[in-house]
């Protein structure tokens, strides 16, 4: 019989088991969180921190406490959910209506533009505040809406966008069926792709999100393009830019022209 301890530093078997084990570990660890992320990022240039970050499952990368990442370009400050307008009453829509009176020239005076400009009338009051917001700080350039939004309030934007959402539609559009491009009803998501009526028809009620239906080609051909080539980029987390990044011009022209249709 021997006094001599299994557990302790002074037995050569247990003290080189664990140097083994540890040894084991640190290779594993060093393949798993630096190796491989390393091999697998679109950032060959990641720093060791950053490619141990992303193998440990962080959504985004690692930045300094002392960096000023509230600078950090945005697409949008406006943040969108379902209740981020109240329901509007007489007293805002009626405001709006006064508002409007600006806006005939280029969107008509009911909403409905007579010029290439965007139909206003029966749009979710959301995507109407969401855009004047944009155009307001400058998140969608425009150098005939930002001089007209330096003036408005919020409320203001609100208000005009409770007008917009109560005018009435001058067209109704069918149901999506199987005559609807395809790109419209399913996408294609071979090259990731989502279907336009996910979002943008009129039963879909999705926040911030316009109809499409019955917009004029020549709008709705420019904005796909400008998403697609990345002069637009107000889509919060870039999901037009996204959705159209893969398409064709051909493709771009078939969807304006089937939208200006409806």
């Amino acid at each position: 019989m021997t006094d001599k301890k299994v557990f302790s530093l002074k037995n050569r078997w247990f003290t080189g088991s664990v140097l083994a084990v540890a040894g084991i570990a640190l290779v594993a660890g060093f393949i798993g969180f630096v190796l491989v992320p390393r091999a697998h990022a679109r950032d060959a240039m990641l720093s060791l921190w950053e490619s141990i970050c992303r193998a440990a499952g962080a959504p985004g990368e690692y930045f300094s406490p002392g960096l000023d990442i509230g600078a950090a370009p945005r697409s949008s400050n406006v943040i969108v959910n379902a209740q981020m307008m109240a329901p509007a009453d007489s007293a805002s829509i009626g405001r709006g209506a006064t508002l409007a009176m600006r806006c005939t020239m280029c969107h008509g005076a009911r909403g409905m533009s007579p010029a290439g400009s965007p139909h206003l009338a029966g749009q979710p009051s959301a995507a109407t505040y969401k855009q004047l917001r944009d155009f307001k700080s400058g998140h969608r350039p425009s150098a005939i809406m930002r001089p007209l939004m330096d003036e408005l309030t919020d409320q203001d934007m609100r208000d005009l966008a409770a007008y917009y959402a109560y005018l009435p539609r001058e067209r109704l559009s069918d149901p999506v069926d199987h005559d609807t491009p395809r790109l419209v009803r399913n996408g294609d998501p071979m090259r990731n792709v989502g279907a336009c009526a996910s979002c943008h028809t009129v039963e879909v009620r999705k926040p911030a999100s316009p109809w499409l239906d019955g917009l004029p080609e020549s709008y709705l051909h420019q904005q796909l393009l400008d998403f697609r080539d990345g002069r637009r980029h107000n889509d919060v987390n870039a999901q037009m830019r996204n959705a159209v990044r893969h398409l064709t011009d051909e493709e771009v022209a078939e969807l304006a022209k089937y939208y200006a249709s409806r």
